[in-house]
């Protein structure tokens, strides 16, 4: 243990504890704006403080405390200094906070006022202007970017895939792609984890909202909206809740307000992945398929794998993603049920992922010149949306999805978290191999979010080994040992964000302080999916639903049915030779 004295206050705390670590534990708050936990690097220069007997400034996130150090968070020279290197940031960051995306949640807006900048001393051209939209989920902008670096280790040290880096020397540093001009020319697996590690609107998603508004006035148009599990859980922090509410029925509320003709869920889209799915690997462990078999409902996994592990594409499950799923059936089984064109339905998903945009968009996912879903928007889009229709969100009384496809399982709505596929798989396929009801539901060793997960389900005399990943680096480093043969697993689910789909790259963007502090949105987020999987939803299984029952029973006949596959399952490709190398 370590002695020291903050502000003159005494602290003891355990050795290579960092000034940063030891303040917080006391309650006195360093500000931090290129601090993250892989970021550790001390470049924004705002977590300086003064350390008695020494006349350079530290920066407390990566400074050790030492044995009778004295510190000081606040002096005059803290302050002058924090404030001139404000002053310095800000002269070179476009300023148009009115109409930028992230004002009113943007780390270096926040603390300029905190810091009580009021004036730019400073004047000149900006080091660089460069705009970069050619992506269809992400945009960048460098006349926002502060070098931080945010972006550069999140997508380097926590997804593995490196497609930005820091470029140019000194006033002209900027993050930028590793090769080319352009992050569709890249690796970049649309996750989205940049954009919600970004601490201002250098790096923001691509915005469909006037796509959807487009369809909604449009009196030819049956316009129909469906949801993510994840939204349920995250939506509600765009108006003030709590990290961890569940907003499902003010959700659906503010959707049948903003005009769509119908409400569904993308949660009935899981239930009959699952159905698919899980008779999909039944048929691969009993007759000698490909395995292991690669979940296919995480659209920036299945691009990471078509990416740089090509050779593992006949791994991965036909199944379509639950987005892709619900679509295809709204066009078909739907579309011919209530007596409607398809070319006259317009599905617009809302969806917790930005990779989510390029999915829709996927050649493999339509019929004759009709896609599966024709926009996608993610949660932070529809919070707007929201605002801008003047809808009092908060005091909307909770209205249900509409049937057929609104109705789900508790199976389908944990699709969510990290772990969730695996389970709800489970669930069904123990149930299919033994033709038994299990009493087992709960399979919570595939649950939390440890990096890698294990387990063995027993299905009667069988023994299926799984794995759960998730996280872009941990994914690589598993799927390394894959393509070299070094695993003897069946199955496995791959999710690129960390956490799963709520702490995906659409989601409500937190104060990196929060999390920081030790705040996992991913946990508090998943709670409300598996609350509502235990005392919520009618059923915790996919294949009691009764509404996937009926598209079974009127349309489809039987999991991979012949129609089943024509419908549900898609194919994919090598991306390898599409990025610069």
């Amino acid at each position: 243990m370590v002695n020291l004295k903050i502000n003159n206050v005494d602290v003891c705390v355990e050795d290579k504890t960092t000034v940063l670590e030891a303040a917080r534990q006391i309650g006195i708050n360093i500000p931090t704006l290129c601090f993250l936990e892989h970021n550790k690097i001390g470049a924004c220069r705002m977590c300086v403080v003064e350390i008695k007997g020494s006349d350079v400034l530290r920066s407390a996130c990566n400074f050790p405390v030492k044995e009778g150090m004295e510190v000081f968070t606040n002096s005059p020279k803290v302050r002058e200094s924090r404030k001139n290197t404000m002053e310095l940031t800000l002269s070179d960051h476009n300023r148009d906070c009115t109409t930028c995306i992230r004002s009113g949640n943007c780390e270096l807006q926040t603390l300029a006022n905190d810091l009580g900048v009021s004036t730019v001393p400073f004047s000149g051209d900006f080091s660089s202007d460069a705009y970069d939209d050619k992506s269809v989920s992400i945009v960048r902008d460098e006349s926002k970017c502060i070098f931080c670096k945010r972006c550069i280790n999140t997508c380097s040290k926590i997804q593995g895939i490196g497609a930005l880096i820091g470029k140019d020397n000194g006033f002209d540093s900027k993050a930028r792609p590793v090769k080319g001009d352009y992050l569709a020319d890249t690796n970049c697996i649309n996750c989205g984890q940049c954009v919600i590690n970004c601490p201002v609107g250098a790096l923001t998603e691509k915005v469909n909202v006037d796509e959807v508004w487009e369809a909604l006035c449009d009196e030819n148009k049956h316009v129909v909206v469906q949801p993510a599990p994840a939204i349920r859980a995250a939506l509600g922090e765009e108006f003030g809740y709590e990290i961890g509410t569940d907003v499902t029925g003010k959700m659906v509320a503010a959707l049948r307000r903003l005009g769509f003709d119908k409400v569904f869920d993308t949660d009935f889209g899981a239930d009959m992945t699952i159905m698919e799915e899980a008779h999909e690997l039944v048929d691969r462990v009993t007759n000698g398929g490909t395995l292991p078999m690669l979940t296919s409902c995480c659209p920036s996994w299945v691009k990471f794998c078509e990416q740089e592990f090509p050779e593992l594409i006949p791994n991965l499950s036909s199944c379509k993603s639950p987005q892709a799923m619900a679509g295809a059936l709204i066009k078909t089984h739907y579309a011919e049920t209530n007596n409607i064109n398809p070319d006259d339905i317009y599905v617009v998903s809302v969806m917790p992922c930005v990779a989510k945009k390029f999915e829709v968009g996927r050649e493999q996912l339509m019929e004759g010149d009709n896609y599966d879903s024709d926009v996608c928007i993610t949660t932070r889009e529809l919070a707007r949306m929201i605002k801008e229709a003047g809808i009092d969100f908060k005091n909307l009384e909770d209205e249900e999805f509409d049937p057929i496809y609104g109705e789900s399982s508790g199976a389908g709505v944990i699709f969510g978290a990290t772990g969730g596929v695996m389970e709800a798989a489970a669930r069904t396929a123990v149930e299919a191999i033994t033709g038994e009801v299990s009493e087992k539901i709960d399979y919570e060793e595939v649950r939390g979010l440890e990096g890698l997960k294990e387990a063995v389900i027993k299905a009667g005399d069988k023994k299926i080994k799984v794995a759960v990943v998730h996280g872009g680096a941990n994914i690589r480093k598993l799927m390394d040992k894959v393509k070299k043969g070094e695993t003897d697993y069946d199955f496995i689910e791959c999710m690129a964000c960390p956490g799963g789909c709520v702490n995906g790259g659409g989601q409500p963007i937190v104060n990196s302080q929060l999390i920081n502090a030790g705040l996992s949105l991913a946990k508090e987020r998943a709670k409300v999916l598996y609350n509502q999987d235990k005392n919520v939803r009618p059923t915790r299984k996919s294949h009691d639903n009764p509404a996937v029952k009926k598209v079974y029973e009127e349309y489809l006949g039987e999991p991979n049915s012949h129609k089943a596959h024509e419908i549900l399952h898609t194919t994919y490709v090598d991306r390898s030779k599409d990025i610069l190398k």
